[in-house]
């Protein structure tokens, strides 16, 4: 072979040299990219769970700031709203609150609705309890629509409830000890929100 062979072969080499070293740089990378990618991936992760940890939190500092401000009673927090309005706009003051209109499930968390009430709002008041029968006559559920299973109805004067299809929402009296009666969702009433202690 002649120095012209001899360098196009050396060429040849070193242009496959170069070739396969750079494959393998590029493999390297392309494992170093997969690295790089999962922990851009893990981290977006953990940045994701520290909000989620943060409004948490959040949350359970409002909900502490609602008992201060309110009443605990078993495991939910009692906020009274003395400013009376009908049914709809009551609760949705409780839903833009985070809760929900009152619904006492044992006679014991009606009774201390009812002592809460009397000193918060006064002892001549009736509120909103979050519980109607607007879609069924005689049916009354609670607001996420499940069937009531504690009743407090007033049953020895007025046989409650009486009020048929214009009285479709309930009310806790404070002048007749915590008993409940039915009423027009349009009256105007006070009431208080519960949030559900986590």
């Amino acid at each position: 072979m002649d120095v012209r062979g001899v360098c196009l072969m050396f060429c040849l080499l070193l242009l496959a040299h170069c070739s396969q070293e750079q494959t393998s740089s590029k493999k390297r990378n392309g494992k170093k990219d997969s690295a790089t990618n999962a922990a851009i991936e893990e981290l977006k992760k953990q940045i994701n769970d520290i909000f989620q940890e943060l409004n948490l939190l959040k949350e359970q500092q409002a909900l502490q700031t609602v008992c201060l401000k309110g009443t605990k009673i078993l495991r939910k927090c009692f906020l009274a709203d003395p400013v009376k309005k009908n049914f709809h706009a009551a609760s949705d003051d409780c839903i833009a609150k985070g809760g929900s209109l009152s619904t006492p499930l044992t006679g014991d968390e009606n009774d201390q609705l009812y002592s809460y009430v009397r000193q918060s709002i006064g002892p001549d008041e009736h509120i909103w309890l979050g519980i109607n029968d607007m879609v069924t006559d005689g049916q009354w559920v609670d607001q996420s629509g499940s069937n009531v299973r504690f009743k407090n109805w007033e049953t020895e004067i007025t046989l409650q409830p009486d009020g048929g299809r214009s009285q479709n929402c309930a009310i806790l009296s404070t002048t007749a000890n915590g008993k409940w009666f039915d009423e027009n969702c349009r009256a105007e009433k006070a009431s208080v929100c519960e949030f559900n202690i986590v």
